[in-house]
């Protein structure tokens, strides 16, 4: 009866726990619930079997931009798999339209299989903003084909 009382007790305080109110995460970190995140994508046409995109991700008035890279689709018959790596020259840039650059990032990635994330942009910007966003990968058997994006920044 013992063991039993115990499970029971135990049982009875994780039920507490879980119905004890707990903060708004958006309380402790300064964002309001007002302030949803909102993400956009341009996507390029398939190219060397390869889809790359640029993303912006909007909170507020506070901007973030990535490019991805990733298979265009699932290899054809005959094709080596898993496919030999690709070294990848990228470049992301942005401004605010008709207003002030936002940055550049250039750097290289190797591609195999899975999909690679750069990294790139951040920034503050006016609200009522457009923000326009652009992203190249270029390697030995592909040249630049840049995707862009134009993102309303909405507060």
């Amino acid at each position: 009866m013992n063991r039993i009382m115990r499970i029971a007790a135990g049982a009875a305080g994780a039920a507490a726990l879980l119905a004890a109110p707990v903060p708004a995460l958006a309380a402790s970190t300064g964002v309001t619930a007002d302030a949803a995140t909102v993400t956009t994508c341009g996507y390029n046409g398939l190219q060397a079997g390869l889809s790359t995109k640029v993303c912006a991700e909007v909170t507020g008035g506070s901007v973030v931009l990535y490019g991805q890279i990733g298979l265009a689709g699932p290899p054809s018959p005959g094709t080596p798999w898993p496919p030999n790596p690709q070294d990848l020259l990228t470049h992301l840039s942005a401004d605010v339209t008709g207003g002030a650059s936002l940055g550049a990032v250039s750097g290289r990635a190797v591609f195999t299989v899975s999909t690679v994330r750069v990294e790139g942009i951040s920034a503050t910007v006016p609200c009522g903003s457009t923000v326009h966003a652009s992203f190249s990968v270029e390697s030995i058997s592909r040249g630049p084909a840049p995707v862009t994006v134009d993102v309303p920044v909405v507060c």
